[in-house]
């Protein structure tokens, strides 16, 4: 069981089943820590794997106290790949932000690497970008999506069970890019003072080449800072990149295979 993240300022790479993950995120104004969020997790079998960005108006230490709860969150749900349960939690620390004036919002993904479907939930945040290879096009990912699901036959029952926020999925194809980020990106402001919005933002993203992932941040970083006049960000900046290599968990035990079964069951205690 690993969990990784926090609120810190980070450009790092992280690798699990299935997935390669970019993850970049800069405080505002050169800060240790911000009001940006960002965390991978995957469990022990490595069948599952979750990424989550979130966004929490203000900085400094109650920020630092919302990223703690959201980690103990991900540990606490981290072998269950039905996240119902883990969004009805943020919501309810959502909604204790929210009565002392605090706004937040959150994307949470979850990976399940056995039948490469990406399941998706928005509370509020920023649409994530999905990149199909196959047709060589950006999209934004959202439930309305013609190739989502509803409900998968293979999955357990109650993955996409109804929530405060909508839940959809959809399966992920070998080289396949998912793009979450914050507010920042799209609240830039040109010279003039213009927001750059969603639909400029995929105008910029869909003139990046896509053939080297790794770089891909770096070059989507550049090109906003140019849409700002070389200005730097007045927000902080974070961009989760993920990119789906299709490799498969590795292979377990008879009885190891019975423990992840029973930890995802809630049989046996993380």
């Amino acid at each position: 069981m690993e969990i990784w993240g926090g609120n810190e300022s980070v450009d790092k790479t992280v690798t699990v089943p299935g997935i390669d993950a970019w993850v970049y995120s800069r405080p505002y104004a050169g800060q240790e820590r911000g009001g940006d969020i960002h965390f991978v997790s995957m469990c022990g079998a490595g069948a599952i794997s979750r990424f989550s960005v979130a966004d929490v108006s203000g900085h400094g230490n109650m920020v630092g106290e919302v990223a703690n709860h959201l980690r103990a969150l991900m540990r606490k749900h981290i072998n269950n790949l039905d996240q119902t349960s883990f969004v009805q939690a943020l919501n309810r620390e959502f909604s204790a932000l929210a009565a002392d004036g605090t706004f937040a919002t959150a994307l949470l993904t979850t990976y399940f690497a056995p039948s490469d479907h990406l399941i998706t939930c928005n509370a509020g945040h920023p649409t994530p970008l999905l990149y199909r290879a196959r047709q060589g096009q950006w999209y934004f990912l959202k439930h309305d999506m013609p190739d989502h699901v509803d409900h998968l036959a293979n999955l357990p029952l109650g993955v996409i069970d109804p929530t405060p926020y909508y839940q959809f999925a959809i399966a992920l194809e070998r080289g396949d890019l998912v793009l979450m980020y914050t507010d920042s990106l799209v609240e830039a402001k040109d010279p003039d003072g213009r927001l750059l919005g969603e639909e400029q933002l995929l105008q910029i993203i869909e003139r990046l080449d896509t053939q080297s992932p790794e770089t891909f941040c770096p070059r989507l970083l550049k090109a906003l800072e140019a849409y700002r006049g070389g200005h730097p960000s007045d927000d902080d900046i974070t961009l989760l990149l993920l990119h789906h290599n299709a490799d498969n968990p590795p292979q377990q035990s008879f009885g190891e295979k019975m423990k992840v079964i029973g930890k995802m069951l809630g049989l046996i205690k993380i």
